[in-house]
């Protein structure tokens, strides 16, 4: 970490002035150091080919700091993803901070190399942003805005107008992690293993995926807030068609099972941030579960269910014991603020 004049964030490092360029030029430029961002106008120019995918996301997660990870690392993972839902290949972050007065600059740096860590990895560059200073009380320590642009995918055409009849579901990896990650921190829960976010970058394993399968991959979604449910939900909405998903199917480490009968969380619910769901032509789905078993972060890679025409607009669950219940989108917030 950079020598810094002040131990904690003051309200005029947001003034734009003296105070905002010291911290500016000793942290974010440093470490985000390109040819766009150093040009330091008020906006990247930037040049683009072909279809390009947009989005943008805020986070505002408590805690801040959980296992293994942060909001910073969050953030960047969050937004790469959304684009590599829509089958694009990320190039350029905005990225922006809203700081409360108090923030220890220890933990504003920490945060920091998340952020390149994560960017580096996922091999994006943050090309423009902006910093505000709230006082105490009026914030949560940090919250961050960013913006995602990527080139679409040669092989991708991912909408939910392709989700047809007989497709088959796939879930890449465990499911609730995230959440219940965040959870276990709040109450002071503990297990012999420590459960840790499953944040992560999920366009490598996207771009695979697309290189291999291309247009039988019908469409991408990541289940952030609201989990499994209600992005299932939203597809059978969508598309007025059914869905029936297998209990026994679903991927759940024994940590984060126990926790959601601790906390009476039903885990279809609760929020991920390192898994994508996969809704696939049938004829390809057990190859799609072989590629993803064969990365590192697909190992529990499963089937879960398939697209019906019975029951427009629902989702069915079988229980383990053969019984059936409707899966209704979330109605209301299960976890405060864990995205």
């Amino acid at each position: 970490m950079p020598k810094l004049d002040f131990d904690i964030i003051t309200l005029g490092h947001g003034s734009g002035g003296l105070l905002t360029n010291k911290l500016l030029d000793s942290g974010v430029f440093h470490l985000f150091d390109n040819k766009h961002l150093q040009q330091r106008h008020d906006g990247a120019m930037l040049t683009l080919e072909g279809k390009t995918a947009f989005t943008t996301d805020s986070f505002v997660i408590s805690p801040i700091f959980f296992p293994d990870s942060n909001i910073g690392e969050l953030a960047v993972n969050g937004t790469v993803n959304d684009l590599a839902m829509c089958g694009a290949i990320p190039q350029y972050l905005s990225l922006s901070f809203i700081l409360e007065e108090g923030l220890k600059m220890t933990e504003f740096w920490e945060i920091l190399v998340s952020i390149k860590s994560a960017a580096e990895q996922a091999n994006v560059q943050i090309v423009t942003g902006d910093t505000k200073v709230v006082e105490k009380g009026k914030g949560d320590k940090i919250f961050i805005n960013t913006t995602g642009i990527g080139h679409l995918h040669a092989k991708a055409d991912i909408a939910p107008s392709n989700v047809q009849p007989g497709d088959k579901i796939i879930v890449s990896d465990s499911i609730a992690t995230h959440g219940v990650a965040i959870m276990s921190v709040r109450e002071g829960l503990e297990f012999e293993s420590e459960l840790k976010s499953d944040t992560r970058g999920l366009g490598h394993m996207v771009s695979i995926l697309l290189d291999t399968f291309g247009e039988d991959i019908h469409l991408l979604k990541d289940p952030t807030r609201g989990g499994v449910a209600t992005v299932l939900n939203e597809i059978a909405r969508d598309r007025n068609l059914g869905i029936e998903i297998l209990q026994k199917n679903l991927p759940l480490q024994n940590e984060v099972s126990a926790l959601c009968e601790i906390l009476g969380l039903d885990p279809l619910y609760v929020a991920n941030e390192g898994i994508f769901i996969a809704v696939v032509s049938d004829a390809i789905s057990e190859e799609v579960v072989e590629k993803l078993q064969s990365m590192e972060y697909g190992a529990n890679a499963s089937i879960i269910g398939e697209v019906t025409k019975n029951h427009p607009k629902q989702v069915v669950l079988t229980s383990a014991i053969g019984g059936k219940r409707i899966v209704n989108m979330l109605a209301g917030e299960q976890l405060p603020r864990i995205c």
